[in-house]
């Protein structure tokens, strides 16, 4: 019987672990914040909730880049910095971790048939960077770092994946559905 990860804190320390190896060990990027962040991303994206966690003025989970642009564009509600750093991981994580879903997301029957997510992401992470003013001064430049450094971070998470689905012991893959 396969041991299975029990809580949220060995499963952030398991992202961590493989993160910091990955990056620092295989490819070789010393960036501490980086890595932090991108570890962290990992461990909030397990819940589906916060993959889709942007909604619109009715409270509808918005699952299409096209439609997250739009709403940053038209709300006052929420700052066009979190949702523009939100599409950022979004695009980061579907085409680092899970690219072989971007078909499917990326159909002709969809709103993001023509967005280019990789473009998008390093787009979005410059447009959230150019807030850096407290409290987000320290993030803002991790921000810029992820659009300026976008495909290596693509081609380390997809590495990582590799990583946990090897691990014998973590006996977990992530439910999207």
């Amino acid at each position: 019987m396969q041991r299975v990860l029990a809580g949220s804190e060995q499963l952030r320390r398991l992202f961590a672990a493989l993160t910091e190896q990955t990056f620092q060990v295989e490819y070789g990027v010393a960036d501490p914040p980086l890595v932090d962040y991108l570890s962290d991303m990992l461990t909030r994206f397990v819940r589906i909730e916060a993959v889709f966690r942007i909604r619109d003025m009715e409270g509808r989970r918005l699952e299409e880049v096209a439609e997250m642009l739009l709403e940053a564009e038209q709300t006052e509600d929420r700052p066009r910095r979190e949702i523009h750093r939100h599409i950022g991981d979004f695009t980061l994580f579907w085409t680092g971790v899970y690219p072989e879903a971007l078909k499917q997301m990326r159909s002709w029957a969809r709103k993001d048939a023509l967005v280019d997510y990789r473009e998008q992401g390093k787009r979005s992470y410059l447009i959230a960077s150019t807030f850096d003013e407290a409290p987000y001064h320290d993030e803002a430049a991790i921000l810029r770092r992820l659009s300026d450094e976008f495909d290596l971070c693509s081609a380390g998470l997809a590495q990582v994946r590799r990583e946990w689905e090897r691990r014998p012991d973590s006996g977990w893959t992530p439910d999207l559905n």
